[in-house]
């Protein structure tokens, strides 16, 4: 299934931490937070302005970026978690 998200929002497949053990203790999925760094799938067409014209997004799909905890519309699609989320509601680009 192929999803294009309209405007200025962002289809972002969350990056999943390396899982790490200390002590030899390990952390149950229901106790881990989730990632807030994530890769951009898809790209909206941008935000309408007043004129009509259409302002471009900064990110692109392939892009690592980071996003707040709770941001956006969690969804999932082919049995995989992914958000949508509008573009101001991106942090910052990992280059």
């Amino acid at each position: 299934m192929k999803v294009k998200p309209l405007y200025d929002r962002v289809l972002v497949k969350r990056i999943e931490e390396k899982e790490q053990r200390r002590g030899g203790i390990i952390i149950p999925d229901t106790a881990k937070e989730k990632p807030m760094e994530g890769k951009v799938v898809a790209v909206g067409a941008g935000r309408l302005n007043k004129d009509g014209s259409r302002a471009p997004l900064e990110v692109k799909a392939g892009d690592r970026v980071l996003f707040g905890k709770y941001a956006g519309q969690e969804i999932k699609i082919d049995d995989k978690e992914h958000v949508i989320i509008k573009e101001d509601e991106v942090l910052g680009i990992i280059s």
